[in-house]
């Protein structure tokens, strides 16, 4: 399968289009065949050395795509299924395996990409908004980086 990774931190010359062996799912884990990958700030802090994950790495933190297999112990998630997931590692790849917890059935009516897009803005906005600075009806509130 092909996969964008980083053999060595740099700039944009550093993303290289790898053939790498397609994943297969262990126990309790799904591979998910991508349709959509989101691109975050933590995919540029890997690529150009900020953040110093072990190299060679495929990018990419959050996706969305169809469930193509199922490992040993997983009972929720179904062969075919519309799914999206956020931090796991590899999501610039043709498929991933991910733990089977970590998907989230989308329905019909959301895209792929606008799924792919909205996992860690979203997670981020829910965090700000009712968490850090709780919300209440006639505060206005920015949210940067969501």
């Amino acid at each position: 399968m092909k996969a964008i990774r980083i053999h060595q931190h740099g700039g944009l010359d550093a993303l290289k289009l790898d053939e790498v062996a397609k994943p297969e799912p262990g126990n309790g884990e799904i591979r998910v065949r991508i349709e959509a990958s989101g691109v975050n700030f933590i995919d540029v802090y890997q690529r150009d050395g900020r953040y110093k994950p072990p190299l060679p790495l495929t990018l990419g933190q959050e996706a969305a795509g169809i469930v193509e297999a199922i490992g040993a112990g997983v009972t929720d998630v179904k062969t075919g299924e519309r799914v999206g997931y956020a931090s796991v590692q590899g999501a610039y790849a043709e498929y991933a395996v991910i733990p089977a917890w970590r998907a989230v059935s989308i329905p019909d009516s959301i895209t792929a990409q606008q799924a792919a897009a909205v996992f860690v803005q979203g997670m981020t906005a829910h965090y700000l908004a009712l968490s850090t600075f709780p919300i209440k009806p006639g505060d206005t509130a920015l949210i940067h980086a969501a």
